[in-house]
């Protein structure tokens, strides 16, 4: 598909703000949920497999099914490839400076690596162990792999038993069944994994999300828009209410809805990030109803920012550079301290953000090489089967037919 550029600022800006969140710095907790009880990491979801369900909707519509699998394939291997480096990078260069600095971050953060080190790898290998910072790629593989399926079967039988399906996986998140299946899963290998261990995200509970990003895109890419573009005046209305009323509480208490109150853990499980609880659901909604109403507004009305559509073009390779700085400044600096130099944490965040640009600049030349090979390797293939097929022609066609005999 042709680049969007709003939607490569718009992933761009989710890099910047789960980046913010990550590092170490005292920055960290006023940038994390900056618009409500909902984090980047929900609208990166989204995002992504909203462009899944363009992009290889598209395929499937060129070059049918088989071609759309083994693409979607593909890619899941190559975020397999990124997640396994991540790990050699963490279970090596990040373990060594942290033992070495007795840094009290590293040492919690890979906490059953140092005490298992063998399960460690082969459990990080089979995605059933995921340290923290690393738990987000193994959740994309899954979704990667089943990303095949879904698209046939939506595409085929309609999207309305999918989405069905995804519902009643999401509910059933709420009340513990992802957990009980990791744990299930964990136990049918044999691996003394913990379930805690296996990541802080409930993926039966965060596939609603895939899956309906995934029925967005492909709605789009079919001509068949899941959402109208004309929304009723009342949804917008009730979308900014929820939305400001969410931001407003967010800023005013913290992080957690509920965090002075005795007996807060029912309550605080309804905005839970972990699971996708209901008003987290809720808060969510509201600012995609108001992305998608005031979108083509803000598109025609604000400067095109560079950077941001840089970062985003980059996604993956910005994803996994952001998380390497993250370990570094971790192992290096620790956790967010108030007695630090505030000098510290601006240097971990521009010199942060410069890698990251970087690495898309590279990643933008790479890609760039790339297609400038496979475009020269085509015109070779066109021009060589060109040249056969008018060689074949060539002995084909009759010498002598103008001298032969009349009938």
């Amino acid at each position: 598909m042709e680049r969007r550029w709003e939607l490569d600022a718009l992933r761009g800006v989710m890099l910047m703000l789960m980046t913010l969140t990550h590092l170490p710095t005292l920055f960290s907790s006023p940038f994390g949920q900056p618009f409500g009880f909902v984090s980047a990491a929900e609208g990166f979801v989204l995002l992504s497999a909203y462009m899944c369900g363009v992009v290889y909707t598209q395929r499937e519509q060129r070059d049918g099914e088989e071609p759309m699998r083994s693409a979607l394939l593909q890619r899941a291997f190559k975020i397999y490839l990124c997640q396994a480096a991540l790990l050699v990078f963490l279970f090596s260069f990040i373990a060594g400076i942290g033992l070495l600095a007795d840094q009290d971050a590293v040492k919690n953060l890979m906490s059953f690596y140092l005490e298992r080190p063998v399960v460690a790898v082969v459990g990080s290998l089979l995605l059933l162990y995921n340290p923290p910072l690393l738990d987000i790629l193994p959740m994309y593989i899954v979704f990667m792999l089943a990303s095949p399926v879904l698209l046939v079967l939506g595409l085929r039988r309609g999207w309305t038993p999918v989405l069905a399906l995804s519902v009643a996986g999401w509910f059933g998140a709420q009340f513990g069944l992802g957990r009980v299946l990791q744990a299930q899963l964990i136990a049918l290998t044999g691996l003394p994994v913990p379930p805690q261990q296996g990541g802080a995200f409930d993926i039966l509970a965060w596939q609603f999300l895939w899956v309906l990003g995934l029925w967005m895109g492909s709605s789009q890419a079919a001509k068949r828009p899941a959402v109208p573009q004309g929304l009723p005046h009342w949804a917008v209305l009730a979308a900014v209410a929820i939305g400001v009323a969410g931001t407003v509480w967010r800023h005013a208490v913290g992080q957690a809805a509920f965090p002075t109150l005795p007996g807060t853990a029912i309550p605080n499980m309804l905005f839970d990030k972990w699971r996708l609880g209901p008003l987290r659901m809720l808060d969510l909604f509201a600012l995609l109803l108001l992305v998608l109403h005031f979108g083509p507004w803000l598109k025609q009305r604000l400067p095109r920012l560079r950077f941001l559509e840089t970062l985003g073009s980059a996604s993956l390779p910005v994803f996994c550079a952001h998380l390497v700085v993250a370990l570094l400044a971790l192992a290096l600096w620790g956790e967010p301290d108030k007695e630090r130099s505030i000098g510290i944490d601006l240097g971990i965040l521009f010199g942060g953000f410069a890698v990251l640009y970087a690495v898309a600049l590279i990643s933008q030349q790479l890609d760039c090489r790339a297609a400038a090979v496979q475009k020269r390797f085509k015109e070779r293939r066109a021009a060589r089967l060109a040249r056969l097929a008018a060689t074949s022609g060539e002995r084909r066609s009759p010498t002598s037919r103008a001298h032969s005999p009349p009938h």
